[in-house]
């Protein structure tokens, strides 16, 4: 019987000292799911949109909070409607907010947006893209790289597929003025073969 008491004894102190531990874990820092290795496709009508990877993804869901973080680091591919890659986008991490209706992810940390059919290179450190509205934004500093020269300010809005950037606040810009109308242009990315000669 002695045993017994005994035995009860420390089950009651072995889960009041685990309660307290549980007690002391704030349950809004932990994520409720962690993907590794994480890739995406979307696609619409059977022709593909985009596709994103990451090395990781933590899912949060709280009373009023749903969101996915990718603390190291996200890859956005964006395809044209001819199936062609058109846009890149990668950062050091990323947050994608999707509570009540909205959609709005936040790249930040080395944020490099490329249009490969126009050859335009952006880098900022933060950037929004509104999946409702299909456009992307910042407000902070950005350079960007064309073939015609280099263009940087404050602030850019475009659409979704990087295609009509504009800077809000440029300054100290060099551009170079080339009007030759018999130069070709490679998309190195979806080169399949050599340009059609006419």
């Amino acid at each position: 019987m002695t045993a017994s008491a005994l035995a009860l004894a420390f089950v009651v102190y072995s889960c009041k000292s685990n309660l307290s531990e549980a007690e002391k874990l704030d349950l809004d820092k932990i994520p409720i799911q962690t993907v590794e290795d994480m890739f995406f496709v979307n696609s619409e009508n059977g022709i593909l949109k985009n596709r994103v990877e990451a090395p990781r993804m933590e899912v949060f869901e709280h009373d009023t909070v749903k969101y996915d973080l990718f603390p190291k680091g996200i890859r956005v591919f964006g395809y044209a409607e001819d199936g062609r890659l058109e846009t890149t986008i990668v950062s050091q991490k990323a947050r994608h907010d999707k509570a009540q209706g909205k959609e709005l992810w936040s790249v930040f940390g080395n944020v490099v947006v490329k249009n490969h059919f126009k050859q335009e290179t952006m880098e900022t450190d933060t950037l929004y893209w509104d999946g409702k509205a299909k456009e992307i934004w910042t407000d902070c500093y950005v350079k960007m790289y064309s073939p015609s020269g280099l263009l940087q300010g404050y602030g850019m809005r475009s659409d979704e597929m990087a295609r009509n950037a504009i800077l809000l606040h440029p300054f100290d810009n060099e551009f170079l003025v080339e009007n030759d109308s018999t130069r070709v242009v490679v998309d190195s990315v979806n080169f399949i073969g050599p340009p059609l000669k006419k």
